[in-house]
């Protein structure tokens, strides 16, 4: 089993930036891919990025590409999303997500953060 825990979020003015943290605890594997995913109101939940343990691979949705950047942190278990000029858009609850491997599917969800982006 794996745990997820965000941390981060909070309310900010467009244009500031923010930085998400996601630690997993329990069993984790050497190939894991951790990503990011957000859902605003009334809408579905949205990949975000994803970054790949094994070779440090990222890869990003149009909508945050240039901005947003996420990366490994100095321990295995912490993956971070550096979040810059944010606009209204960028609002909703943003999840972290983990999986064993590229292929499979995305098997562990944290409970997620708020990220408020006032105009």
């Amino acid at each position: 089993q794996v745990q997820l825990v965000e941390s981060g979020g909070g309310l900010v003015k467009a244009g500031d930036s923010l930085r998400l943290a996601c630690e997993a605890s329990g069993r984790t594997f050497i190939r894991y891919v951790r990503g990011w995913f957000r859902q605003a109101p009334g809408k579905e939940r949205e990949f975000v990025a994803a970054f790949h343990w094994s070779n440090g691979a990222t890869s990003y949705a149009p909508s945050v590409k240039g901005r947003f950047f996420i990366s490994g942190g100095d321990y295995k278990n912490t993956v971070y999303l550096q979040m810059n000029n944010l606009t209204p858009e960028d609002t909703g609850v943003y999840y972290c997500a983990h999986k064993r491997s590229s292929a499979g599917p995305w098997g562990y969800w944290g409970q997620g953060t708020q990220v408020s982006v006032s105009s």
